[in-house]
C-alpha cells in the first residue's frame, strides 16, 4: 500500500515579506496548485492515502479560493483516504460542519484517535497536541504490537533550536519509542528530516512541500511510504516536488574594486548552483572590500532582478582601510581618518565603519 506523507503546506500564507503584491498572488496560487499537483501524483501513483501532519494551512481566515479548491480536491479524489492532523496554524480548519465533511476525509482531536486500513494491518493513529495534553500523550498510546503502527503528530521535537515564534507544543521522541510504532509521521519542521526512533520504526519531518522564505533553501516535497501488507516491511523515499526553489547564495568579493568586479564574482558563485531563472535567488555579498571601493548595491541587484523570478541582495562586507593611503594626506579627509585610527577608545573592529560613515558625511556620498 502506497502512502503519501505530506506537511505544512501553509496554504494562503500572504508571502509579501519579500514578494511585490502581484508576485505573491502568484506564488500564493502556485503553492496552491502544487497541493493539487501532489494529489494527482497520488493518483497516478496508485497512493491511497495521504496524511498530512499539520499547517495545511496558514492563518485562520482562508480565503474561499483555497477553501474550495482543498474541498474539491478531497472530493474528487474518492479513491484517496486523506488524513488530516490540524497543526498550530489550522485551529479553525475548513470542515467545522460534521455534514460537509468527505466520506474520505479521517480527521483527529486532542485524544487518541485510531484508523485501521488493509483489513486491520495498518492502523494509523493520531492526536492534535495543545498544553493541555502535550504532557500526557505518551502513556495513554496503546498500540497493537501486531499490526504496522503509524502515528500522526504536529509539534516540535524536544531539544530542537527551532526560531519560530510560532505556538507550537513539543514532542518527545525518546518517550515514543518502544511504543510498537513504524512509521513516526510528524508535521511543523520545514526541512525533511528522517531518522531511527528505535529498532523497529523511524520519524520523519517530510518539510514543507513548497518553499516560501529565505529560511526554506533546498529540497521541498513529500515522502512516499510503501507497505507491503503481507509482510508488513516499509519503504520509503522523498519526491522533490517544490514548484520553484529558492537559493542564499554566498559570495566572497574580497578585493574587488567595482560593482562590475563584484557581478562577476556573483555569478561564478551562482554557476557552481543548480538554480535557473524561474527560482528566488537570495544574494549576500561577503569579505573584506577597500574603503574606497565602488560599490553600487542598486545597481548590483539589477544585475539580476531580471534573470530570476525574484532576487534580493544584501551587503556583508566589512570596509578594508590602509593606514598608508592616508599617511602623508593633510586634508579634512586624512585627519579623520588617522584621528580614528589613532583613537585608543575605539573599537578596532569598529573604525572601518566609522571611517566609511565619516568619509561618506565629508564626501557627500553615500
Amino acid at each position: 500500500m502506497k502512502i503519501i506523507h505530506c506537511a505544512d503546506l501553509h496554504l494562503d500564507s500572504k508571502l509579501e515579506a519579500n514578494l511585490s503584491k502581484e508576485k505573491a498572488k502568484q506564488r500564493k496560487g502556485e503553492i496552491l496548485n502544487t497541493f493539487v499537483r501532489m494529489i494527482d501524483y497520488a493518483e497516478k501513483e496508485n497512493a491511497e492515502i495521504i496524511l498530512i501532519a499539520g499547517d495545511l494551512f496558514d492563518r485562520n481566515n482562508i480565503s474561499a479560493t483555497a477553501s474550495n479548491t482543498v474541498k474539491n480536491a478531497i472530493y474528487s479524489h474518492p479513491g484517496i483516504r486523506f488524513y488530516y492532523l490540524k497543526g498550530n496554524h489550522d485551529s479553525a480548519g475548513i470542515f467545522t460542519n460534521p455534514e460537509d465533511i468527505p466520506e474520505n476525509l479521517r480527521l483527529f482531536d486532542d485524544h487518541w484517535t485510531s484508523y485501521h486500513e488493509a483489513d486491520g494491518r495498518i492502523t494509523i493513529s493520531g492526536v492534535e497536541l495543545s498544553g493541555s495534553n502535550a504532557g500526557s500523550i505518551y502513556n495513554t498510546l496503546v498500540l497493537d504490537n501486531s499490526t504496522f503502527n503509524i502515528v500522526l503528530l504536529h509539534g516540535q521535537e524536544a531539544g530542537s533550536t527551532s526560531k519560530s515564534k510560532d505556538k507550537t507544543e513539543v514532542i518527545n521522541i525518546k518517550a515514543l519509542k518502544n511504543k510498537a510504532i513504524d512509521y513516526l509521521a510528524l508535521g511543523h519542521v520545514h526541512a525533511p528530516k528522517t531518522e531511527r526512533l528505535d529498532a523497529r520504526g523511524v520519524y520523519c519531518y517530510p518539510g514543507c512541500l513548497d518553499g516560501r522564505g529565505f529560511d526554506e533553501c533546498g529540497e521541498h516535497g513529500f515522502m512516499v511510504l510503501d507497505v507491503d501488507t503481507d509482510t508488513l516491511k516499509l519503504s520509503y523515499e522523498f519526491i522533490p516536488f517544490a514548484s520553484r526553489k529558492l537559493y542564499t547564495v554566498e559570495c566572497d568579493v574580497s578585493g574587488c574594486i567595482s560593482s562590475a568586479e563584484m557581478i562577476s564574482k556573483v555569478d561564478e558563485a551562482l554557476g557552481s548552483t543548480d538554480c535557473t531563472g524561474s527560482d528566488l535567488i537570495k544574494i549576500v555579498l561577503k569579505g573584506s572590500v577597500d574603503i574606497d571601493c565602488e560599490k553600487d548595491p542598486d545597481y548590483i541587484l539589477s544585475a539580476f532582478s531580471d534573470r530570476y523570478f525574484f532576487a534580493k541582495f544584501y551587503d556583508e562586507t566589512t570596509p578594508y582601510v590602509d593606514p598608508n593611503d592616508y599617511a602623508l594626506d593633510s586634508s579634512l579627509k586624512g585627519e579623520f581618518v588617522r584621528g580614528i585610527l589613532n583613537d585608543p577608545d575605539i573599537d578596532e573592529a569598529d573604525k572601518p565603519f566609522i571611517i566609511k560613515i565619516g568619509l561618506n558625511a565629508i564626501l557627500g556620498t553615500k
